[in-house]
């Protein structure tokens, strides 16, 4: 107990400091974009509750850092009133509060009134941020230490398993799962992980001969370093001793390029996986929560730490590895906003869509059933998502371990 208890700290650091920096990009994409369109704006809040730290800018902006370090948000002028879920008649008394208090001029300042093109851009900004942050996090990460690949020559790891029922022969190098090139083993690794049993169809190089063939990985539960206990897909492959191993280097443009590439494999690749998880082709046990991103984050840590010599070295590396945990982050921070649910991104796109066909807002208090629902389903997703992690990481059989 006393091991666990004494890693706790560098967890909460390691925690706070990704998720800190992956929620600033996305509150600042938000704000950035409210500010070039002129938008009149209250508070810029890094985490909630009590402001241990403020102060005001001089466009009147305030600042401040609160004591809860789980989140942040922009509040536009206005956004305290029933505006906030605004229909025709909500606006019209806003509209009329603004006029008799700052003249007539001064709505256009106000969020709520701004051209209904704008208010999506504003919207949109957080999520796209994050993505933003994502890229140049890839890139700057790739263009300085370079990229380690081994390719993906492979071995039979497992007799009878997939792979050698498929006819994939040891010392095979896989060019190809489906139509996705595979640059290296982690890429066959990744690939496979996510698709138990799914077909795949995979071209290999013999020898210099191409040959194509077809293998389904089967379902097997493993205890990740980083991530705990989980259900994956595993062909019965490992890396073959003579596979080749080099340290790619990248200049500015192919760093940006390989930053973009990267986002949105990630990208595509978390929409594969939650469909999966919605036509119920893999158990819903494995969607994690902000107690599974803690536990990888201070996994991550400490990974990074490993061969520093020094203090200063080991803090520097778990830096390192931090940032790339927040790049991965970002990318599945910017695509959960986009989801149609009221009280996300998504959702006020969503409305706008609405009021684009129907020219009119929608009617309040259908908006504020839906925020209801969406809270309650983003809360009940929030529980489900905790309860994963407890199960996976095994806190139950820690805690009854304490009192047994």
């Amino acid at each position: 107990m006393s091991g666990v208890l004494s890693a706790l700290p560098v967890y909460a650091v390691a925690f706070v400091f990704v998720l800190s920096l992956v929620v600033t990009v996305h509150e600042l994409g938000h704000f950035w974009a409210a500010k070039s369109f002129g938008v009149a704006i209250d508070r810029f809040s890094i985490g909630f509750g009590r402001a241990i730290l403020s102060w005001r800018d001089r466009a009147g902006v305030l600042w401040t850092l609160g004591w809860i370090p789980l989140g942040g948000y922009v509040r536009f002028s206005g956004d305290e009133n029933a505006a906030s879920v605004p229909d025709q008649n909500d606006l019209a008394a806003l509209r009329a509060e603004i006029v008799a208090s700052e003249g007539e001029a001064a709505t256009s300042r106000y969020f709520q009134f701004k051209p209904l093109w704008q208010r999506a851009i504003v919207v949109a900004a957080g999520p796209f941020s994050n993505f933003i942050l994502a890229i140049l996090l890839f890139a700057a990460l790739v263009m300085i230490f370079g990229e380690p690949v081994a390719e993906a020559r492979v071995r039979i790891s497992s007799p009878g398993g997939p792979a050698q029922v498929a006819g994939i022969r040891d010392g095979d190098l896989i060019l190809k799962m489906d139509d996705t090139p595979i640059r290296g083993f982690a890429d066959l690794q990744m690939y496979t992980r996510l698709r138990a049993n799914t077909p795949i169809r995979i071209q290999v190089d013999r020898a210099g001969t191409v040959v194509q063939l077809t293998a389904t990985p089967a379902e097997q539960e493993i205890v990740d370093a980083v991530s705990g206990r989980m259900k994956v897909g595993m062909l019965g492959l490992g890396p073959h001793p003579d596979m080749k191993f080099e340290q790619k280097r990248y200049g500015p443009i192919g760093a940006l390029a390989y930053g973009t590439e990267r986002t949105w494999d990630i990208l595509s690749t978390t929409v594969f996986y939650l469909g999966r998880v919605v036509t119920g082709q893999i158990p819903a046990d494995q969607i994690g929560s902000l107690l599974g991103i803690a536990n990888t984050a201070g996994k991550v840590a400490e990974a990074g730490a490993e061969g520093g010599t020094t203090v200063p070295m080991q803090v520097f590396g778990s830096f390192v590895a931090l940032l790339s945990l927040a790049a991965f982050l970002s990318v599945s921070v910017g695509f959960m906003n986009l989801l149609p649910l009221p009280v996300l991104d998504g959702g006020h796109l969503l409305f706008y869509a609405y009021e684009a066909v129907a020219r009119r807002p929608l009617p309040a208090q259908i908006q504020a059933v839906g925020y209801r629902l969406g809270l309650a389903l983003l809360l009940g997703f929030m529980l489900f998502a905790t309860w994963n992690d407890l199960q996976r990481l095994r806190v139950f059989n820690f805690l009854g371990g304490l009192f047994s």
